[in-house]
């Protein structure tokens, strides 16, 4: 495993050092961050169009992020994948995600949203990155709960609808040589292990299907996060550290009563402040041999970002596990001999 990583898409801003890369990066790595994950939507990170078009300005990127004594750990296009598919309850909510030009224009808007993520394959590989992290967007989630009773085929035929729209983008990710990894997240139809499995199958388990895991998420589901490593870990290629906490009470639960981010039940958290157990996730991780970076994405209710960011660097160095190379009990190891395990077996 590598980092501690961090998110950047909540922490720029229009004021200094948050509104330029270079100042950004140098103000991470002195608190202690050893990578950066980077928004490809916001222009005061990259130029994603130049990005995809040339090396050259990759290159130049690059030498941006290193010379603050930063990695970046992978590109990020959680806007541009929720608009691949968008429910048409949600196109004016969703229009501020996209360009001028194609708002209140749902078909131009979807073309533009594959357009985004094709170029972000192409960045990826520009920039020697080979895990991309997105939304899948939505086309079911208006009806997540099964009242009034959903119409035989319908959710069948979102998922193939879904996959449909995904297919030549994940076709581009796996020609540059890059995996994509859903963010399981609510709003999108991909949010818990069921729906992953679904869309996985519609598109013909497709080899760039992956996962990027956020236990945040699933705390707000009550969803077991740590058996979900059980389940998925081979899918797992990317990882964000965030906390969250749920504390129902007898006026509200996981639906939240139309509550904001503060007076929720569930609501996420500055690491360490929450209740995922950061233990357990990270032996689980080290168990299944998970190589990739482990990426603060902050979005506490409550902390100032600055302090979040503070934090978290010193959390998730404290929480990676170097993986031991031998058993404890190596040092009374007898050694193979086939005869004496016969012996021992009185065969």
């Amino acid at each position: 495993m590598k980092g501690p990583g961090i998110f950047l898409a909540q922490f720029m801003g229009d004021t200094a050092p948050f509104n330029d890369l270079k100042q950004i990066c140098e103000y991470m790595a002195k608190l202690g961050y050893k990578g950066v994950q980077l928004p490809t939507w916001d222009a005061r990170c990259v130029d994603l169009k130049k990005l995809a078009e040339s090396k050259t300005y990759a290159d130049e990127i690059k030498g941006i992020v290193q010379n603050a004594g930063l990695e970046i750990t992978e590109l990020a296009s959680h806007l541009q994948g929720q608009l691949v598919a968008v429910h048409p309850a949600y196109d004016t909510m969703f229009d501020g995600f996209a360009v001028p030009e194609v708002r209140n224009n749902p078909k131009a808007r979807t073309e533009w949203a594959v357009d985004q993520m094709m170029m972000n394959a192409k960045a990826s590989k520009n920039l020697g990155i080979t895990a991309h992290a997105t939304f899948s967007g939505a086309l079911l989630w208006p009806y997540l709960y099964p009242w009034p009773q959903r119409p035989a085929g319908l959710v069948e035929m979102g998922f193939e609808e879904l996959a449909k729209r995904w297919k030549p983008i994940l076709d581009e990710f796996d020609k540059n040589g890059v995996d994509v990894c859903y963010e399981l997240h609510p709003g999108e139809d991909l949010h818990d292990g069921l729906t992953f499995e679904a869309f996985l199958e519609a598109t013909g388990n497709h080899s760039r299907v992956n996962i990027n895991y956020d236990p945040s998420h699933f705390v707000l589901q009550q969803l077991d996060y740590i058996q979900f490593i059980d389940f998925y870990h081979e899918r797992i290629k990317m990882y964000h550290v965030k906390d969250a906490e749920f504390l129902p009470s007898g006026k509200a639960g996981v639906y939240g009563g139309y509550q904001n981010w503060l007076q929720r039940p569930g609501r996420f958290r500055s690491l360490g402040d929450g209740q995922v157990d950061f233990v357990s996730i990270f032996s689980k991780l080290a168990e299944y041999d998970y190589e990739g970076w482990a990426v603060l994405e902050w979005e506490c209710c409550l902390k100032h970002p600055e302090d979040g960011a503070a934090e978290g660097a010193p959390f998730i160095a404290d929480h990676m596990i170097r993986k031991t190379e031998k058993a404890f009990d190596d040092f009374a190891g007898s050694g193979v001999d086939v005869a004496g395990n016969k012996k021992a077996l009185g065969l």
